[in-house]
């Protein structure tokens, strides 16, 4: 008799996990209405990752000391898609193709389909769509790049903090450069970032700030000024502000997100960047990314937009110096990797735009992997910006189907593969390189 009660327990057990793990698969709307987000959490259920971190120039696995230099991708609209659909089949193909990093925004700030309704209060149903993606892409071995805020208009970004403090009775001008200086729009970023980093994943019970398949936080979407005399209050803004997640999060590693221009502060560097108003935007590649609790630095590649009369030639000449300048400073100067982590090309209508992508994507990927092979400071390049099939309202003007254009695909894959042979690592037990590297 005993030991039938036994094997009932153990049979109730079974059915009650049974019930659990099918509410835990893909395919559930975490923003459908009363929510949809996993109320019974059983994190050991999770995939094994590790958290990414830094050792001197180049990033490792933090459980291994192992080095890791990353071959990812941006698809800045998981979160306003709204649709797990969506974000399931972008993370899957990212995996097939063996990157390791996807970057994407964590904010919508006001207006319709909001996350930060206004400030300090939030919709649950679109945060319970960031849960998603985060648990989503622990089940996919990819790590995540989130980004805390737009420099740009788009999604809310730092105008939108401005009219907040505006209403709430602030003396504040136009000017959304008083986004790094105004004690009340500081306060609102800080706040965000604090209910960001403490918050409880509805699906795995885990904290973000204890997720490992967080890559790492950035504190803003190319940030930039309109008053050259606002460059300080930007360069003590990152300072504060990344001291600010750190001292709420130790884990993980915190990055500006800059363009990568160079300030006026060092005149023979200036040669660099793409033109003469580059270094009126108030950002400075070395200035900026030398901050203390900023681990790594950040820089954008977009040579066909920033040379729009240069010839293809040109646009190779200058995305070579572009990135060796990078690279050098970051190895000699900065003592830190260097991320690519936005490097597009625009889809013409001719017939040799993704012969000319491809060729300038290579160049770029060569570099990394050489600066990997040497151990030094590039740690990788993230594509703008992949997509899949129903997500056209996000599309713009570099945006790509990557299976629909074979010959990136292959790029793309085969720069996955050779940083692979490079350093084993558990980052993706499961993954095995298709093609020849």
């Amino acid at each position: 008799m005993r030991r039938e009660k036994r094997l009932y327990s153990f049979l109730g057990l079974l059915l009650l996990l049974a019930v659990v793990y099918l509410n835990w698969l893909p395919g559930r709307d975490p923003a459908a209405p009363g929510g949809g987000g996993l109320k019974l959490p059983v994190p050991w259920l999770q995939p094994r990752m590790s958290f990414a971190g830094r050792n001197g120039t180049h990033f490792v696995d933090a459980d291994t000391g192992a080095p890791l230099y990353v071959n990812g991708w941006n698809s800045y609209w998981l979160l306003s898609s709204r649709s797990p659909a969506l974000v399931s089949e972008m993370l899957r193909r990212g995996r097939i193709m063996g990157l390791a990093v996807c970057r994407t925004w964590a904010f919508i700030d006001g207006g319709p389909g909001a996350l930060q309704i206004s400030p300090g209060r939030f919709n649950e149903a679109v945060f319970q769509v960031l849960d998603y993606i985060i648990y989503e892409a622990r089940r996919n071995h990819i790590r995540l790049i989130l980004c805390l805020v737009n420099n740009l208009d788009n999604f809310g970004g730092k105008t939108q903090y401005v009219k907040w403090a505006q209403a709430a009775g602030a003396n504040l001008t136009n000017s959304t450069d008083s986004f790094f200086y105004d004690p009340t729009v500081k306060g609102y970023y800080k706040d965000y970032v604090k209910a960001i980093l403490t918050r409880r994943n509805s699906y795995s019970g885990i904290r973000y700030s204890d997720e490992p398949a967080i890559f790492a936080w950035e504190l803003m979407n190319e940030p930039r000024c309109v008053s050259n005399a606002s460059g300080p209050h930007l360069q003590a803004w990152i300072a504060e502000m990344a001291a600010y997640v750190k001292s709420l999060d130790a884990k993980h590693l915190v990055a500006v997100g800059i363009e990568g221009f160079y300030g006026t502060g060092i005149a023979e560097r200036l040669g660099f960047n793409p033109g003469d108003w580059a270094a009126s935007l108030c950002s400075d590649f070395i200035q900026n990314s030398a901050v203390e609790n900023i681990d790594f630095a950040s820089v954008h590649a977009y040579p066909d937009s920033w040379l729009p009369k240069a010839s293809m030639e040109e646009k190779l000449r200058y995305i070579s110096s572009w990135v060796d300048s990078h690279l050098n400073d970051s190895e000699h100067i900065l003592k830190k990797p260097v991320l690519f982590s936005e490097v597009g090309y625009l889809q013409h209508v001719d017939g040799n735009s993704t012969v000319d992508r491809d060729i300038l994507l290579r160049v770029v990927y060569d570099k990394i992997y050489d600066s990997a092979r040497k151990l030094q400071a590039g740690g990788g390049a993230l594509i703008w910006q992949l997509m899949v099939e129903g997500t056209h309202m996000y599309h713009d003007d570099f945006s790509l189907v990557a299976r629909d254009h074979p010959s990136t695909y292959k790029l793309i894959m085969e720069q996955s593969c050779r940083l692979q042979t490079l350093y084993k690592n558990d980052r993706d037990p499961d993954w095995q390189c298709p093609i020849q590297p």
